[in-house]
Parts: structure tokens; sequence; C-alpha cells
């Protein structure tokens, strides 16, 4: 077998079947003599070694047993990137009980769901907010015996019995362990690959409530280790993930592949310093969601549209230098001596700079997943020499495909890896089971068996695989439409193609009623589109203000002209309007990582899709009030609809 042989050739077999066990390892090997985390505290980062790793997993894991957690039980986890939601995570695995994680701008009622769904026994949150969110929705969780919290800032006062400090729940664990010594090595020693140890949420992008995979440590290591065959990774690299280990590509890789190659993670001071703190680091691995490849890609571009003279015209002189570059790569051909040279002035001049800007200066392994990353994209990071690679695979079926960096294509995931089958149903959907398929949905039955037939996992993704094996991902089957002319529209596609744009946040592509023709709902970016305003003087004085403007259709027709040629002429966008603001999860119309819920959208602008494939050229709606806009509650507006010259009728 081919990961068995790949364990012999890197030692990892000998690590342990299981993340507690592998920890263990680490410790005994590395102790105080390498770093296993760094923490940014105000402004210093505090180093965390494997011992130091070791002992917080430890003392917590047993501050949780003296608080009565059994093997089986579910721990809720909330709260952004920090090392106690890994101490958390190893702890509720090394006492036999199952992890459960939780984005932490999830609102009291979606915490609520996930709870009580999960049969959640305790919660580990950040703070103050998550536990506020909790204690609303308490009465409603019957299981629920314990929150605790690990950022200790405005609860000093709280008294709810429910409520612990972390520090609090780790000195309980050290005065456990001199009553039940060894207890904790034993629990370690006794996990299994085949015990459950994660149930990992879906993000309910169909609009039904998330759906909860079960997962075993053997599941969740099968795919840290194809990506570990993938790209070795080395106790030398450094990591700074962005998302907490709630998404299964951060369980695989933040937690799963940091263990095994005793890699360092590194932890932002918060969320709205993580572009600042990755830059100090330089991590030499990067894993982001295809929406922040796409948000930092549009933040150059941006900034070189709105640069000096002279850097606009070197940075126009020297791209086509990447792109060759990058073409010779795709086709495995060496440049010629003026491509080489003119390269190697480029990468000095252009393409180190804006590395450094991105944090991506030291970067050897790049990452997406998640939604579809447009073509463009890749060959603006790749003219960049970035090895950007999209990796595949699902919450439920597990890690499928990803290139290596001598076999990377802009279009696209990669060829599924070795273990894995796989077959394109007649339909045309992805079907394939390995060693990382999950178990079941928790406590669904029904959902199971319609997703997971004689061990195939059903993704609900169509693509297909190409001679040279590489998959191609064409979209959500649910989504694609077969247009009135027979044309065939996917349209996370164009989506992705428009998101490239520095002025575009976000895009929603719909066909209207029996496939007429293609449409499009813009979200403008409104820093980079509020700053272009302001350059031109475009008064405005509100984000719907600025939306309806003439000047800004205007500006959002430059990409509708740009993405159209690349399209068949079917599937080329007709019509467009500009939102008059963002799209909300809060409000249900996309999911926390940003994805479009369309079968909701579809209902709450119903309105609107008739208007515009009613012929008319502007809309009424209503709508909310939005934050430093005089008034409250509802208001009606005014959408334009604007129709694209030359993209047929």
């Amino acid at each position: 077998m081919e990961i068995e042989r790949f364990e012999m050739e890197h030692g990892f077999s000998e690590k342990g079947d299981t993340w507690p066990k592998v920890l263990k390892y680490n410790y005994e090997k590395y102790g105080d003599t390498r770093k296993a985390l760094r923490m940014k505290h105000y402004g210093i980062w505090e180093p965390y070694t494997w011992k130091d790793y070791y002992r917080q997993v430890k003392s917590l894991a047993l501050g949780l047993a003296s608080l009565g957690l059994k093997a089986g039980d579910k721990v809720l986890m909330v709260g952004d990137n920090a090392p106690q939601w890994y101490y958390a995570d190893l702890a509720v695995q090394a006492d036999h009980g199952i992890a459960v994680g939780a984005y932490p701008d999830l609102t009291p009622a979606e915490i609520r769901y996930l709870a009580a769904n999960s049969e959640a026994a305790v919660a580990v949150v950040q703070d103050q907010e998550q536990v506020d969110k909790l204690l609303e929705v308490k009465e409603a969780l019957p299981l629920l015996k314990r929150v605790i919290f690990w950022n200790y800032k405005g609860l000093a006062h709280y008294t709810d019995p429910i409520l612990m400090g972390f520090r609090e729940v780790v000195a309980a664990g050290e005065a456990y362990e001199k009553e039940h010594p060894g207890l904790f090595e034993n629990n370690v020693a006794s996990t299994r690959a085949e015990d459950l140890c994660a149930i990992i949420y879906t993000s309910g992008t169909t609009g039904e409530q998330p759906k909860g995979a079960l997962h075993t440590h053997g599941t969740l290591r099968a795919g840290a280790e194809f990506h570990l065959q993938l790209d070795p990774w080395n106790q030398d690299d450094n990591i700074v993930p962005y998302l907490p280990p709630v998404w299964i590509t951060e369980q695989w890789l933040a937690l799963g592949c940091h263990l095994l190659s005793a890699c360092t993670l590194n932890f932002a001071e918060g969320p709205e310093t993580q572009e600042r703190d990755a830059r100090e680091i330089g991590p030499t691995i990067v894993f982001r969601g295809a929406r922040l490849w796409e948000s930092q890609a549009a933040k150059i571009r941006a900034r070189i549209s709105s640069a000096g003279r002279i850097n606009r015209l070197a940075c126009r002189m020297f791209m086509p230098a990447g792109n060759r570059m990058a073409e010779a790569r795709y086709k495995k051909k060496k440049p010629d001596w003026l491509t080489t040279l003119s390269y190697a002035v480029a990468d000095t001049l252009v393409f180190k700079p804006i590395k450094r800007s991105l944090g991506l200066q030291n970067a050897r392994i790049c990452y997406t997943s998640g939604t579809m990353l447009s073509e463009e994209a890749f060959r603006f990071y790749h003219a960049l020499n970035l090895p950007l690679k999209s990796l595949y695979g699902t919450t439920e079926g597990g890690a499928l495909s990803g290139a290596k960096n001598e076999d990377i294509r802009p279009d696209t995931v990669g060829p599924p890896h070795r273990e894995a089958e796989v077959k394109i149903s007649e339909k045309g959907e992805i079907l394939y089971k390995q060693a990382g398929t999950f178990g079941g949905y928790y406590n669904d039955p029904e959902k199971t068996a319609q997703s997971l037939k004689e061990g195939w996992f059903h993704t609900g993704d169509t693509g297909f695989l190409r001679e040279d094996g590489h998959l191609v991902l064409v979209g959500r089957i649910k989504d694609i439409v077969r247009l009135a002319d027979g044309d065939t529209l996917a349209p996370q596609a164009i989506e992705s193609k428009l998101r490239f744009s520095p002025y575009i946040k976000d895009a929603w592509i719909f066909a209207g009623p029996e496939g007429r023709f293609t449409s499009a709902v813009i979200v403008i970016d409104y820093n980079s589109v509020g700053k272009w305003a302001g350059e031109r003087r475009v008064p405005y004085s509100t984000f719907a203000e600025l939306a309806q403007r003439p000047e800004v259709y205007e500006l959002v027709k430059q990409d509708m002209d740009r993405v159209n040629p690349t399209l068949s002429p079917g599937c080329r966008v007709k019509k467009y309007v500009i939102l008059h603001r963002e799209f909300n999860p809060d409000e249900g119309e996309v999911t926390r990582n940003r994805r479009l819920r369309r079968a909701f959208l579809e209902k709450r602008y119903r309105e609107l899709i008739e208007a515009i494939y009613g012929e008319r050229t502007e809309v009424e709606i209503e709508t909310r009030v939005g934050p430093g806009e005089t008034g409250s509650g509802t208001t009606k507006i005014i959408l334009k609809i604007q129709s694209v010259e030359g993209a047929g009728g």
C-alpha cells in the first residue's frame, strides 16, 4: 500500500495512530528543544515548546475528566484560532471524547443548533461574546453541563454555575493527576484509530441545517497523510492558520500535518492582524480558502492600478515575463534565455516585493480549497512564482486530489491520490471512496444513506477525469443549468472570474425561468470602489448610494466585458444588477465561509429576478436600514438593471 510505504519511509507509523499519541511522541522526542507553537500577545511572539504543549493538553484532559467528562461525550469548541483550541481538541480526544468545532461568528440560534444536534456535554469557548451566546440558549440545552472560557476579559462578575475558567480547569487537572497518576498516559495509549473523535459539520449551502460528519482518528489521519505524500513537510516549516480547525482542511493540515511533521504553528494576535502577523513570520506553508486568495489578488491589482506612474509601468512591463515563465512550467519546457533574464529582473523589482507584502516571501507550498478559484487568479499567483495549487476533498469523503508542485495546472484540482477509487456517474457526478471517508451523519441515517452508497461517497459535484489523470471540477450538480439555447451554465466558474476584479467582492450568477439567459447580481468591494470613486470625485454617502452610481455601473461593466469573451455565447452575462449591500451570513444569504446559499437567494430576491426577466430597467425593493444610515427598520430602494451590450439577446 502507498500510505504504508510512505509511513515507513518517513517514520510516521512509529509516532502512533491517533493525534494524542503523536503529541506524546513529539513531547518525548523534542521536549524543550523545539518550538511547537507561537502566539503573538501584545505585539510579542511567545513560544511554546512541545513540552509546554503536552503539559497543557495533559492538564486540561485531566481537568475535564475531573469534571466528569466520559468517553463518547461531545465537547463543542467556539472561538478564533488560538493555542487553547488545539489544547482542547487534543485533550478531548485523549479522554476518548468527541470534538465538535464551530465558527465564532455564529448567532446564538446557530450555536444552539450545533450544541443540541451534537448533544454537547461541555463547551470550550473563547470569550465573553461566546459565553453570552451560550447563556442565552442554555435553557434549550439540557445536556450542556459546563461552559469553559479561555479569555477572562469582562467575565469577572459572571456568577452562573455552569461557567468555569480555562486556568481553573487546568489547575483541577494538575490536582487530579496526583490522585490518579498515569491516568492520562493510559488514556492516550488506549486511543485507537477506529475510535470516533470528531463531528465536523458541513457548511449548509443547500439551505438545510448543517450535517455532522462522523470522523475517526483513522479517517482524519488519512487526510493528513495524503497531503504529506503530496508535499513533504518538515520540522523547520512554519504555518499561520487563518481559520480555527472547524473546517476539515484545517483538521488535516493545521492539526494533523503539524503534529506528524513537528512543524511550528503560529497564531496571529487576532483576526484583524492576521495579514500583518503573517508578514512577520513568513510562513513556508500557506493554506487559505479561495475567497482569501481572490481578495488578496484583488488588493494587489487595486494597488497597482492606483500606484504611481513608474510602478504601474514596471508592473505592466514585467508581468508578461512572469506569465511566460508560468506557461513554460505548465508545459514542462525550459524557458528561453530572454524569458529567464527578464524574469530574474522582474522577480527582484516587482514579484518579491509583492510576495513580501502578502507574507508569502518564504512560501514553498500554497494550497487553496473550498470554493472554486478562477484560472485568472491561479495564473496571477503562478506568474509571481508561487506554487499555488487547488486541493479537492469533502467533509464527508475526505481528501481526494492535489498536484505536486511540478505538475500544477491552473484549470484542474490535480490527480486523485493513489489510494482513492474514483468514478464519474452517468450524470457526471464525482463519486469516490478511500480510507478517509466518514462514517455517516450524526443521528441522520436517512441523509447518510443518500450520500454513502456501498462505500461510495456521492459528492454532489460534477466533473471529469482528463487523459493526464487530472480531475477537473465543474461545479455543484444542483447549480448547473441547461440554458434555453442548449448551452450548459456552470455559475461558480463565472462567479470566480468576476471576483478576480478588485472592485467585485461577490457575484451571484443565475439563468432565470426556463434558463432564458445569464444574469448577474454583483456586490461591490466597498473599500476599493470607494477609493476609486474618491479619486474621481464621485459623490456618495452610503454603500447603497455608491452602488447605484452610474459611474460604478460603468466600472463593473468593464469586468463584464473582460469575462464575457471567455465564455461561450449562450453563457455570457446579458444583464446585471449591483446590490445595495453585502450578502449577510447572519441572514442566511451565504454560509460562514462565504458560499452562496442559492435557493435562499432566489426566494429573497424573487422580485429582483422577475424584474430582470420582465424586461424592466429598474426595480424597487424593501431593505433594512444599514449602519451609518438615517432612520430605522426598513426602507425602499431602487436598483438599476443594466444590459450588457454585445452579449447577445
